[in-house]
């Protein structure tokens, strides 16, 4: 069974970084693409920033030029820098990886996500 474990949030003040990480544990085919969603309170889960194993990159227009989304795809790790973080940037942060499985005579792919963590930016 596949694991996703972030890392990483915590409370930094308005225009400081943080660097989240992410985790894939257990047994899949390939990856075919990593990324991280945030959701605020009160508000629905949006997509920050997504890496696919072909080399595409996708960020939300709110985080362009200040997030960096990067992968270790040696260790199934994905990273994302959060830099010049705002008040608004407050959200819980969730990992979720885009998988192939293979089974006996056929390939199947499934999401997964992380539990999440929290990122505060406050002063």
């Amino acid at each position: 069974q596949v694991q996703l474990v972030e890392s990483g949030g915590g409370l930094v003040q308005p225009g400081g970084s943080l660097r989240l990480s992410c985790a894939i544990s257990g047994s899949f085919f390939s990856i075919n693409a990593m990324g991280w969603y945030r959701q605020a309170p009160g508000k629905q889960r949006e997509l920050v920033a997504t890496d696919t194993t072909g080399g595409s990159t996708n960020y939300a227009d709110s985080v362009k030029g200040r997030f960096t989304i990067s992968r270790d795809n040696a260790e199934n790790m994905v990273y994302l820098q959060m830099n010049s973080l705002k008040p608004e940037d407050t959200a819980v942060y969730y990992c979720y990886a885009d998988l192939t499985y293979q089974a006996r005579s056929y390939y199947y792919t499934d999401v997964s996500w992380g539990l999440g963590t929290q990122v505060t930016v406050s002063s």
